[in-house]
């Protein structure tokens, strides 16, 4: 069959630290739920999206990737170890703070089997006054005195933290510790892995009333105290209809535009393409076809497609394989 621009049903995750925000975009969350995570594209046995338009409607990703392969998602549309589609892309609602956490990379020896590691980014949509993150340790922190803090109840005299604002973009390598916190909505683009070593989580109960695990060996373990290479930045457009680069790993790619007249683009022949609509409302022509544009849209372009074209005034990001 020919390949077409797929939208997915995304699969909401109940957090103790998430709300309703999401029903902004429209979404029809589970109720009376602190909804978290809203997986928008997903292919892991934790979550795995159905696409909801055109001839593939009803059927789940993987299936898609099982029946279509390379001819939707390209040479480099797949995890060399896992078989499955290689990113997760997330909407996050942070009502309350995250846990501080840690994510390993792909060659740590006790990831859980079938599992990637978890490099990932954030582009923030939304941030109340005041809101900040942790991102990383104080560049004095090593793996004792961060052990020591630990065992002494002071591990956050070793974070940092740092104001956010919309726009906001953060490159986060597998080592990094971080955290979201209260207040702010995002954009997570990310390696296909649902694995977390928690660090801190403020002794609160889960959903469950009972306290979450912590993963201390593990986290003091992956954290890269000599530096992960993360990065942040400022995402200010001076022009339309071209992209700014906001992360770049082995992973994958993210840019930002900002679409105000018509603009013509051409799928990548190797990799799938993600678009995600921060703002603004438009629509996304291929062929004698189309599809609305909205804030919080999520689509997947298959790689090769023929050319296709947006129009209206919206904020985009877009993600594909290097």
């Amino acid at each position: 069959m020919k390949s077409y621009p797929l939208k997915f049903q995304p699969e909401f995750k109940e957090r103790v630290w998430g709300g309703r925000a999401l029903e902004q975009f429209g979404f029809e969350l589970p109720p009376g739920r602190p909804i978290g995570e809203g997986w928008m594209i997903g292919d892991h046995p934790n979550g795995t999206t159905k696409v909801v338009n055109g001839e593939l409607a009803g059927l789940g990703l993987d299936e898609v990737r099982e029946r279509h392969g390379k001819a939707f998602f390209g040479a480099k549309g797949y995890s060399e170890k896992t078989g499955r589609f290689p990113l997760l892309l997330k909407l996050l609602d942070c009502q309350d703070d995250l846990s501080v956490q840690v994510h390993p990379n792909d060659l740590y020896d006790r990831l859980p089997e079938g599992e990637l590691g978890k490099t990932e980014m954030w582009y923030i949509l939304d941030a109340k006054p005041g809101a900040k993150i942790i991102y990383g340790l104080r560049p004095d922190i090593t793996r004792e005195t961060l052990a020591e803090a630990i065992q002494n109840n002071r591990i956050m005299d070793c974070m940092q933290e740092v104001p956010v604002a919309a726009g906001d973009s953060f490159y986060i390598p597998a080592g990094t510790v971080h955290a979201l916190c209260s207040g702010v909505l995002v954009a997570e683009i990310q390696q296909n892995s649902d694995t977390t070593y928690r660090l801190y989580d403020y002794d609160r109960p889960g959903l469950d009333g009972k306290p979450r695990d912590l993963h201390i060996e593990d986290s003091l373990n992956v954290i890269a105290y000599e530096g992960s290479g993360a990065t942040r930045m400022t995402t200010e457009l001076e022009r339309s209809n071209e992209w700014l680069q906001l992360a770049a790993s082995p992973y994958f790619i993210v840019e930002k535009g900002r679409l105000e007249t018509e603009w013509s683009l051409a799928a990548n022949s190797e990799s799938f393409t993600l678009l995600v609509v921060c703002d603004g409302t438009g629509t996304l022509h291929w062929g004698e076809h189309k599809l609305a544009l909205r804030t919080g849209d999520c689509f997947l372009l298959p790689a090769g497609s023929s050319e296709y074209r947006l129009s209206g005034e919206a904020t985009l990001l877009r993600s594909y394989i290097p």
